[in-house]
Formats: C-alpha cells, structure tokens, sequence
C-alpha cells in the first residue's frame, strides 16, 4: 500500500513537473488570471448625452474620460474562460456586442464568444449616447452617432486584449460588506407593495461585493458590485463624466494605487459595476443633485468615495478564497412573448409577458393620461420628424390589455425602437454566478431572480448577483406589485405585469442546464432594427479663426501666481473635438518644470482638470481649460497645454495643434 501511494505521487509530482508548475502553486493558484483598462470617451462636443432624454443635453468638453475596465479568469484544470467587462457607460447595447464580438473573433477566432463574455455598464448619464441599433436610445441624441459606437466598441475590445495578454497564473478570493449611506429607495410607494420586502429592512440593498484579483502574490485588480444609480451628476451637466462608480475607480486606481493612465504601463484595475439598481438612487435627498451636499461634483466626489472605501475595507478584511470550475450558459430569449408557469407568476396560473411597449409614466412631467413625447404630432415639420415617424403607431388593444394597468404609449417592441429578443447569460466563476440582466432590476426584482436562480443551482443567495446593465438594454424590470402601481419604473417596465416571473423562469432555465452540465438552444436570432442609420446631428464641416490668431493660440493666461486650492484657467484658440477624439490621449495637460524639462502631471482624465469647449460664430471656436491645484501639489512652476486638431474648409484634411500658456508658480 505505501509503496503503491508512494508511486502515486511520485507521478503527479512528475507531471507538474512536466506541465512547468509547481505543486504547492496548482493548489494556490487555480486560475489564470489578467486585467486590461482603456478609454471609452466618445466626442466631447455637440453630441448628444445618454441616459435622461433630453434633446439638448450635449456634450460641451470633459470633466473625467470614460474607461473600460476587461478581466479574463481561466479555468486551469478546464481551460474555460470568461470575460468581464464593465464600461463607464449608460448601457450596453446589442450594436456594441455585436461589434466587440466581431472584433474579437477576427483577432481570437472561436476563443471568446457572446456566450463567455458578459459586457456591463456603469450606468453613468453622463457620457456620449447614440450608439445603439435601437430608435428609441438615439431619439434624443439625433440619431445613430457612428463615431461614439466606434470609441465605445474599440476600447471595450483593447480593454479585452490588454486583460488577454496580460493573463498570468493567479488567484481569486470573495468579501461581502454593507454600505448603507450611498442610495435610497426612489421609488418608495411601489417598494412597499412587495410581500417580501422585509429582506430589505431600510429599502435599499445595502450589499457590497467585492471580487480581488491576484497575480502570483500581488494584487491587480478589483471588482466591487454595489446597487446604486450612477446619477449623481444631473441632466444640467453637459461635461462627459463618468459619475460617482468611475470616481470610486479613479480613486482607487490613482490615488491610492498610483496608476497614471496615460503612461501605458499595466497597473491596478478597480471596476464598480452596478447590480440591481433600478429603484437606488445615490441622490440622497431625493432629488436631482440633492444630497448629500446640494453640489451636484461635490455629490460625486463623495457618493464616490463612499462605494470606494468601502469596498476597500471589504478587500482588506476577511476574504473566501474561489473555488471551482468556470462556465458559462447564453441564450436568447424573446422577452415580448414568454409563457409563464404558474409557480412564478403571483396568482399560481400561467402567465405571459407582452411585446415591449413605453408607458405614459415614462416621459417626464407627464400623468398616466397626459401627452406622448412632446412635439409628436401627426403632420408635425419639426427638425425631428424623421426620427418620431416610425413611432407613430397605434398600440393595437390586445396588446393594451396584456400590458394592462399601463397607460400604453407607444408599442417600441412592435417598430422594433426597442429590443424583444433579448441576451440572457449566466456566468460562473467558482462559487460566484453572474446573472447578466440587460435590463434596469429593483432590489425586491432582483431578489427574486438571485432566489430563483440559486435553488435551481442549490447555491447560497449571497453566491448569486444580479449583473445590470449586461449585452443589451431593454430598460426597467420590476416586480408584478411594482409593475401595478405604475410610477415612473413600472411604466418603464417593457415587457408586461410578469417580466420578473419571466425572467425568474427563463434564468432557471440557464442554472439548471449549467448545474447539469447540458446544452441549451440558442433561441431567436435578433435581426437588426430598421432605421437604425439615421443621423440628424451634423459633423464637422471646417474650423475656422480670426486673421490674426492661430490654432492653439493662448487667449486668456493663468494668473501669474497661485496658491494650492485656487484655479489655474486658460482660454485656447482651437478646433472642434470631433476632429480627434485623442482616446487613450488627453486635450490638456497640466506640466510642472522638473529640471529644466516639462513634465506632465495632470490630464483631462483627471478630477481637478476641465476641458470646456465653446462654438463661436459658424466655425470659431474657444477651448477653456481648467485646473484647481490639489492640496500635495509641489511648489514650483507650472504651465497648462492644450492639444486639438482643425479642420480644412478647403482640403478636408485635419491638422494637429499644441498650445502652451506661460509659466506660472504654485506656493
């Protein structure tokens, strides 16, 4: 018998020799893991912005880029793997999936599909829109922006091949925490007509869970779920922002860990996604930019750094390792027509959803019997039209009735303005699963899916999360108690009285054929919608100046001398930002003199930095840029640049500038 053991191990010994990996590591290191982080920032000006509808809210300049944040996990003993993307961006939508997707494979081959990467948003409202298939996401951003689709698609997948090359054997482990003062129940009245709304004492979801990554014996990455909008900034602002989830992540990764994102070297990569926040709001007072301050940056900042610390000291603390297997099960599900038993649906007999349809409680100001989207009338000549005409349709009675408390507005899943088939995915990655909902889901909706989905896999709830905001975008699920009481989320709610059921119904299925191993169908292949082209806002035609300035010529010069926590402005002669994005660039730079020789040590990306731009005239334009001087800053001599591109009225052709401001001191 020893002699046999002994020979037993002498060969596994042997064969992780062989494979080049110890045997203490196989144990400690199960996975192959890697990180990747880029810039996601569509045009800074004249675009439209994503997330409030409203038509004109446009971009003007940069407070802080847009970054995608990608991590690959690999399966050692399977050779699985997954993709976790999470974008500082309103949503995702299928016309992002479908291009990433694209992009990958051309570059992967079959090695990453829609079924083992699971895209998500942040969810922030203050970013460029117009880059879905889908009329009823660009309506009020005029239409299919091809430019912002092209920044979005091309950071997520370098976001991805940076995690890909950067794979190296690793680590996992998981920590749950709370965080009770970031959000609160916005929608109070319809929360408390759930039955089990007791789960959640004080009506938020207080939970904060937080993945650490690991690569040998450093750390290089986290990923913190917490439920809460990514609304702190209001539909006032006009300057790309990436809101409270991104500062949490700038905090993190540049503050404390010291990355600098323009210096191309990898560095710690801090993701906040949401979960199911569709009834959290991080507006504490209830009100737009109210609370905790009635500063709407200020709200920011802290609604920021509050996700961010307390995710730190959920990573600091005491921490399960991950265990198990990588999996993955996708498929697509027609959400406007599912069957629903009766053991999901609230009265115990078979239900069904409808094909999606916007109800009156969605357009802001209005009532359940007040007007449809302002200036959508029959016959109307208003700049618009082109994009409101296919919205002009009957919702047919049937459908009424299905959809039934709603005030039924328009029938978007008809005309296809918004999507009926829909991606449902789950990922595994050891004890934790990923429900990847392309949807807005409240607390009490989310609840009831993890519940659903964990007994069909005979898991803890606290293994489960509900990953918002993931491979599409078909607005608001809430519970058949909520969907009745139609305030703003149950109007907004597409698919009927029973999404939640449905959805509860559909996940199951995608557990139960991930806990027994088997296939599933693929389901309805989505077609792409019609009118998906159409572009109302106008490009850049040329940019033009006065005779007597140049491009990149200083108009207005900082103060000569400046104390920490005053504001160093400058005004730049410059093109339009349309011209260059400068993705993974910068418009600005703040540069100290450091031996004879300028160093930067602020960009646009940065939160003490602004970017403002300004039309004048038909083609002139003014760049401001701003910079309040933190509280470490060295003493010592300064100077801020501007860096832009102009457009030839004559050739087309686009040229780049650099501009400088002379040198001033910080004391």
């Amino acid at each position: 018998m020893r002699s046999t053991v002994t020979s037993v191990l002498a060969c596994l010994a042997g064969v992780l020799v062989l494979s080049g990996l110890p045997a203490a590591q196989a144990t400690a290191e199960p996975y192959l893991v890697g990180r990747g982080i880029s810039d996601v920032t569509g045009p800074a000006a004249e675009n439209g912005m994503m997330g409030y509808s409203k038509f004109d809210q446009k971009t003007t300049g940069i407070h802080q880029r847009q970054r995608s944040r990608a991590y690959v996990v690999v399966d050692r003993s399977s050779n699985k793997r997954v993709v976790y993307v999470n974008a500082d961006l309103a949503m995702i939508f299928r016309a992002v999936q479908e291009n990433v997707l694209a992009k990958l494979q051309a570059r992967y081959g079959t090695l990453y599909t829609r079924e083992n990467v699971l895209l998500s948003a942040t969810h922030t409202h203050a970013g460029p829109g117009g880059y879905s298939h889908n009329l009823a996401y660009n309506l009020s951003i005029l239409g299919m922006q091809p430019q912002t689709l092209a920044a979005v698609t091309d950071g997520i997948v370098e976001s991805v091949v940076e995690a890909h090359e950067d794979l190296k054997p690793g680590s996992l482990s998981l920590g749950t925490g709370e965080l009770t003062d970031a959000s609160v129940n916005r929608s109070r009245v319809a929360f408390e007509r759930n039955p089990d709304k007791g789960h959640f004492p004080n009506a938020i979801d207080p939970a904060m869970t937080v993945l650490r990554l690991r690569q040998g014996g450093a750390d290089v990455g986290a990923i913190s779920w917490f439920a809460t909008h990514n609304t702190s900034m209001t539909n006032a602002n006009t300057l790309i922002s990436p809101d409270n989830k991104g500062y949490a992540a700038y905090q993190w990764e540049h503050d404390d860990a010291g990355v600098r994102y323009l210096d191309d070297r990898p560095g710690f990569v801090a993701a906040f996604p949401n979960t199911n926040a569709g009834d959290m709001s991080p507006n504490l007072n209830l009100r737009p930019g109210s609370g905790p301050t009635e500063d709407e940056v200020e709200n920011t900042r802290i609604i920021g750094e509050r996700q961010n610390r307390a995710a730190q000291r959920v990573y600091s603390g005491p921490q399960t390792p991950v265990t198990g297997g990588v999996d993955y099960r996708m498929r697509f599900v027609d959400m406007g027509a599912v069957t629903v038993e009766g053991r999901y649906t609230t009265d115990g007999r078979t239900g069904r959803t409808c094909s999606g349809v916007v109800g009156a409680s969605t357009i802001a100001g209005s009532t359940e019997d007040g007007p449809a989207i302002p200036g959508f009338t029959e016959g109307m000549q208003s700049p618009i039209k082109a994009l409101l005409e296919p919205l002009n349709v009957e919702v047919p009675q049937w459908l009424k009735d299905c959809q039934y408390p709603k005030a039924s507005l328009v029938p978007t899943g008809l005309v296809q303005a918004t999507p009926d088939v829909l991606p449902l995915q789950i990922v595994k990655i050891g004890q934790l699963h990923l429900v990847a909902v392309p949807g807005e889901v409240t607390i009490v909706a989310g609840l009831r899916i993890r519940r659903s989905v964990a007994a069909e896999l005979g898991v803890p709830l606290e293994h489960v999360l509900i990953q918002g905001y993931a491979n599409d975008y078909s607005q608001y699920v809430t519970t058949p108690e909520e969907y009745d009481l139609q305030q703003y989320e149950g109007g907004s709610t597409l698919f009927g009285r029973n999404t939640t059921p449905a959805y509860q119904q559909e996940f199951g299925k995608l557990a139960a054929s991930l806990r027994s191993g088997t296939a599933l169908t693929p389901g309805p292949t989505p077609g792409k919608p019609p009118f998906t082209d159409l572009n109302l806002q106008t490009g850049v035609v040329f940019d033009d100046k006065a005779p007597w300035h140049t491009f990149g010529q200083v108009l207005t010069e900082p103060a000569p001398a400046h104390t920490r926590g005053q504001t160093a402005t400058a005004v730049f002669v410059t093109g339009h930002p349309k011209n260059n994005l400068r993705r993974n660039g910068t418009f600005l730079e703040v540069q100290r003199l450091v031996d004879g020789a300028w160093t930067r040590v602020a960009d646009d990306g940065d939160w003490t930095t602004r970017y403002r731009w300004q039309r004048h005239g038909i083609a002139n334009s003014e760049a401001t840029i701003t910079w309040t001087i933190p509280a470490d800053t060295p003493p010592g001599t300064y100077r801020l640049v501007h860096h832009g591109d102009w457009k030839s009225g004559w050739t087309g052709a686009i040229t780049p500038f650099t501009g400088a401001t002379r040198p001033f001191t910080v004391s």
